[in-house]
């Protein structure tokens, strides 16, 4: 009976011990698939801790880009503002370069029509010359014919008188016509003389009004030049206000694309913000499990 007791109880330890046995076996394993875990979440800390570090480095070289196109685009601002200052005033210059010009080209065309006025007065000048040196030419001519006529009458008062002394009548009536000759032809010599100081004197004043004229072409191929250099200065003020307008243009859509680019940037970093946040968030969860 001892013996039967004592193996009924060793079965019933045996049963136990294999109970305990498969009870240590399963804690076993349940421990094994603990640390198993464990181990997983260990290299999963691992990887996020490097993930987390090389997110925290990019961050920074990202806040770096981020500062340095912020400067930048304070620069582009100030570039911007003075190229704007700087239009402003080369429109400035292009309205009195515009004003000078146009206030040339009157000056210009006042002159034109002064020197217009002053060749139509040589020209009637110069005709009333020739009319003058036509009627000194017949005044020649007639004096001409007059001394002609007198050496003639002489010539044939002289044959009379030493052929017909009986002729002194007709002596005395040659010398009165003679003298009447000799009269007309002292006032058709004062006629002459006022001619020809009526003459020079067209001439002197005809010689003041070419000299006007020459004066005036000369001051209006001065203002031709004077307008010829500020349309030069004004065609380069427009061109420096298309090269202005075209740095600008440029600068704006170069503002626009590195807006564009910031805001990419921002939109990344507040990707990356979350996603390090959430790291962060499955990093503290897993440590409390962990824990």
């Amino acid at each position: 009976n001892i013996i039967r007791r004592q193996r009924q109880e060793l079965k019933v330890l045996i049963a136990e011990l294999k109970d305990r046995d498969r009870e240590l076996n399963d804690m076993v394993t349940v421990h094994e698939r603990h640390i198993q875990a464990w181990e997983d979440d260990r290299q999963k800390i691992l990887t996020l801790a490097e993930r987390c570090s090389l997110l925290s480095s990019e961050l920074n070289e990202r806040n770096a880009v981020i500062k340095s196109l912020t400067k930048k685009l304070q620069l582009l601002e100030s570039q911007h503002n003075d190229s704007k200052t700087t239009l402003e005033s080369t429109q400035q210059k292009f309205k009195e370069l515009t004003q000078q010009v146009t206030d040339s080209s009157v000056q210009c065309q006042a002159l034109e029509e002064k020197n217009q006025s002053l060749h139509c007065s040589i020209l009637e000048l110069s005709a009333k010359t020739v009319q003058l040196q036509a009627r000194e030419q017949e005044l020649l001519t007639m004096l001409q014919l007059k001394d002609k006529a007198l050496i003639e009458t002489t010539d044939q008062i002289t044959e009379v008188t030493s052929k017909f002394k009986t002729l002194e009548s007709a002596l005395r009536a040659a010398k009165f016509e003679e003298f009447s000759r000799n009269r007309e032809q002292q006032d058709l010599k004062m006629t002459l003389n006022d001619i020809v100081l009526e003459v020079n004197k067209m001439k002197d004043v005809l010689s003041e009004k070419m000299k006007d004229s020459s004066k005036n072409q000369e001051e209006i191929s001065h203002l031709k030049q004077e307008n010829g250099c500020l349309r030069t200065e004004l065609m380069l003020a427009v061109e420096e206000a298309r090269r202005k307008e075209q740095l600008y243009q440029f600068a704006k859509s170069k503002q626009v694309r590195i807006e564009k680019e910031l805001s990419g940037l921002r939109q990344v970093c507040v990707k990356q913000q979350r996603d390090l946040h959430f790291l962060h968030v499955n990093l503290d969860s897993s440590q409390d499990s962990r824990q």
